[in-house]
């Protein structure tokens, strides 16, 4: 499943954009520091968007760590099948996250691709955050069963969330399943980044 993503978009565009939604931001421990990253990885600590109790159309942008650990293992992914899920829900933000298939010919690392969410600059994942006795607060990334941009490269699916649904996800009164689904046929697209394509002529 996803274990790998990507942030390159400055926190000034970040804010504008949920304003231009009107969404307010609140940032209680202050700007946080986003620095341009291409790998974010499982433990990494990454800015999301989480829902204020109470409060419609608010949001609170804050860095966390991502995954908490359960049995020995993190919880990076979390099923979001037949669920609901109350005041913890989070945007996390990204321009692009991976997947990877098994390696090519001549090649011993696995196929790495970036998956980008068509007509978004960026965009956010679903995902949920909690409070962890050992790690503090910490997030994962909500999956469902694949549509046709990702089943030929995985059995899960990492919940894209255009930005027509960052409201309602950051809203605990809307169900879960208004928001969670995965986008149509089309909206995802595909770019091989492991071993590197050769430029064509």
């Amino acid at each position: 499943m996803c274990n790998d993503y990507r942030l390159e978009v400055d926190i000034a565009s970040i804010a504008e954009d949920f304003d231009n939604l009107k969404i307010k931001i609140k940032m209680p421990e202050g700007t946080p520091n986003v620095p341009a990253r291409e790998d974010i990885n499982i433990t990494d600590v990454a800015p999301i968007v989480r829902a204020v109790d109470g409060q419609r159309g608010v949001g609170e942008l804050v860095n966390r760590r991502w995954s908490w650990p359960d049995r020995g293992k993190p919880v990076y992914n979390f099923r979001a099948d037949g669920r609901s899920f109350g005041p913890n829900r989070a945007l996390i933000l990204t321009d692009g996250y991976y997947e990877f298939t098994d390696p090519q010919p001549g090649e011993k690392r696995k196929t790495k691709w970036l998956f980008t969410l068509k007509d978004h600059d960026w965009f956010c994942i679903a995902g949920i955050w909690r409070a962890h006795p050992e790690v503090g607060e910490a997030f994962t990334m909500l999956t469902l069963e694949p549509s046709q941009d990702i089943a030929r490269y995985h059995k899960r699916q990492i919940v894209t969330l255009p930005r027509d649904r960052w409201a309602a996800w950051l809203d605990p009164s809307v169900p879960a399943e208004e928001v969670l689904q995965v986008p149509p046929e089309g909206s995802l697209a595909a770019t091989q980044v492991y071993p590197p394509q050769a430029a064509s002529l």
